[in-house]
């Protein structure tokens, strides 16, 4: 069309033994939000790495307001008019905010020096103009990850470009957050900018998306006006198969005690005070609560990764007498964390190694050495178990899509053979078709009477999951609701203590 701003044709692009890019052909108009949708693996990211100079296409061409280009790097697509928000933050966290948002660019006063005054004006105008309230003088590092997130939006918007990739922008954002951004994005749209809109959050794609196009195996499916789609006309697009249900059923016994715990106070005075609950085997205890609830600080603590001021932690009825990860796993206690690619994963480490590396002790022979053998036959069958899809088990899990990451990680304590399990935010970031695949090897492990805590943000996903659910608010346990009591509202009136 002629206001195409944008066209990817024939775009090809190969990984050892993947595919990862087949003939795609993609377009995108001028003042418009073009949402780019399907499971992980689709190839979604890997196309905008090709577009923004990140990796180099085998095939294809890029045409960018009817003049065809090739960038070679991120700094060629930015000087052509095109940015990108990435899903894994990159800001360095030690420089402040300004040396951050101007990095590689900096102004320059009349000796060819940095121009420090003027590089804070102008960061001090940018955010304001996009109604941000940082210091530009702040420390990264100081920042939450919400507002890193934010600072890295104002960087894409910096470079005034016209067309802005922006890759799960709101991942670690609030629900007041993502509307601040959505706002931002309509004042671009009505600049005549071109937003190319990357997100698993359904419900966002239909308030903010004018077109969709999905793909799927590296393939471009379709390519759609949002007004003509709905909720799972998108998911059976995404997965090439029609979702019924998007949780399975979870038939389990609900058995003895395994897990209680006693008035647990963290060490950090403004964490979470006085914490009591029990765990039965068999149940998915799910753990709900907004931003800053405390949530992640009370499972890891129960963990061993952060220090306690007081309380008790009894595993089938007999206490943990030092709270550390060590003891935990002894225990029979593995933890899935918040964030993979911070604290889950081993970028550049094999997926046989991530997987055995919590349960190494397991495979020593007569004489202390690994036995690499049953050590990586063990780690190939867990994998094949939860249906990980990866070239090989040498690949190295930073290759891998998101999902297959979590099953990788899942596959991990699933080695050390834990009776309890602690999953947080077990499907962030993962695709419609990998979430359901991570709920049934959940429902499969209660059946075989495990335990698991299970925190969400996602109301969805603690309402049909979870047996029951403790509700946070500050660090305080405002809530237990049984599986009959459990709703948005019943959730949200704890989570706000509001009554």
């Amino acid at each position: 069309m002629a206001n195409n701003i944008l066209e990817m044709r024939g775009v090809t692009k190969h990984f050892p033994g993947v595919l990862a890019l087949d003939d795609v052909t993609f377009s995108v108009q001028s003042g418009t939000v073009h949402a780019l949708m399907g499971e992980n693996g689709a190839g979604k990211s890997t196309l905008m790495k090709c577009l923004f100079g990140i990796y180099k296409m085998d095939a294809g061409s890029i045409i960018l307001k009817d003049r065809e280009c090739r960038f070679y790097s991120a700094a060629d697509a930015m000087a052509a008019g095109v940015s990108m928000i990435h899903q894994e933050l990159s800001n360095v966290p030690e420089r402040s905010v300004a040396q951050n948002l101007w990095l590689g660019r900096e102004p320059l006063n009349k000796l060819r020096l940095i121009d420090h005054q003027k590089m804070f004006r102008d960061t001090k105008t940018l955010l304001e103009g996009l109604n941000y309230h940082f210091d530009p003088g702040a420390r990264m590092a100081s920042l939450s990850i919400s507002q890193q997130q934010g600072c890295e939006i104002a960087r894409a918007v910096s470079y005034n470009a016209s067309i802005v990739v922006m890759d799960e922008p709101t991942s670690s954002l609030t629900e007041n957050e993502v509307a601040h951004l959505f706002e931002i994005i309509r004042e671009l749209r009505s600049k005549g900018v071109a937003i190319i809109y990357i997100s698993h959050k359904m419900e966002e794609i239909f308030q903010i998306a004018d077109d969709v196009t999905v793909m799927r195996d590296g393939k471009v499916i379709g390519t759609y006006p949002a007004n003509d789609l709905n909720g799972d006309k998108l998911i059976s697009l995404m997965v090439g198969r029609d979702l019924t249900h998007r949780f399975p059923p979870v038939e389990s016994h609900i058995g003895d005690v395994c897990l209680e715990v006693k008035n647990l106070t963290a060490a950090n005075p403004r964490s979470f005070k006085n914490i009591s609950f029990q765990l039965r085997k068999g149940e998915i205890l799910g753990l709900g609560g907004l931003v800053g609830a405390q949530r992640t600080e009370l499972v890891e603590a129960i963990f061993g990764i952060r220090d306690v001021a007081s309380g008790e932690i009894l595993v089938d009825g007999k206490p943990l007498r030092k709270i550390r990860p060590r003891n935990a796993i002894e225990a029979g206690l593995g933890l899935v964390t918040e964030d993979r690619r911070s604290t889950g994963i081993f970028p550049l480490l094999s997926i046989t190694v991530n997987t055995a590396i919590a349960s190494l002790g397991n495979y020593r022979n007569k004489i202390g050495l690994l036995d690499h053998k049953k050590l990586t036959g063990t780690a190939a069958k867990q994998n094949s178990q939860l249906n990980t899809k990866t070239p090989s088990m040498g690949t190295l899990i930073q290759n891998l899509s998101g999902g297959n990451q979590q099953k990788v990680i899942l596959s991990r304590w699933l080695m050390t053979l834990p009776e309890i399990l602690i999953m947080d935010e077990p499907t962030r970031g993962i695709d419609v078709g990998a979430k359901y695949e991570i709920y049934t090897i959940m429902a499969d492990l209660v059946k075989q009477g495990k335990a698991i805590i299970m925190v969400s943000s996602e109301m969805p996903e603690l309402i049909g999951m979870s047996h029951r659910v403790l509700v946070l608010c500050a660090g305080q346990l405002t809530g237990t609701l049984e599986k009959a009591d459990i709703t948005q509202e019943t959730i949200m009136r704890c989570a706000t203590r509001f009554s």
